[in-house]
């Protein structure tokens, strides 16, 4: 059995859904290439009235056993570079998770629209 990942994504409302897909086979690939499965996907949609999905991905991280969080780049975090290393920072230090970014050519260009 495959210990068991998290993911983390962030959508817009104008974003491509072949775009989205690819992203999200990306993650998918990725683990399962580093041997580990994908439980969870956890999609951040800004023209969402929904509940934050990063922190659902971190309630998440608190109660389950789950300890890695995998994330096509930090753009998918924020845009700002301040608010990304918060937002790793709260997923490695304090949640005592390992945080794995993708970075690659594909995720780059997804970027984020905030």
């Amino acid at each position: 059995m495959r210990p068991a990942m998290f993911g983390y994504m962030r959508l817009a409302a104008s974003d491509d859904p072949d775009e989205n897909q690819a992203v999200e086979t990306e993650l998918r690939r990725y683990t399962l290439r580093e041997g580990f499965e994908l439980e969870r996907l956890f999609i951040e949609r800004l023209d969402s009235s929904d509940e934050s999905a990063f922190f659902a991905l971190t309630a998440a991280l608190k109660t389950t056993d789950v300890k890695c969080v995998i994330v096509p780049s930090l753009w998918h975090f924020a845009r700002l570079p301040g608010l990304q290393a918060a937002m790793r920072d709260h997923i490695e230090r304090e949640l005592g998770a390992r945080l794995w970014i993708i970075q690659s050519t594909a995720a780059q260009q997804r970027g984020v629209t905030s």
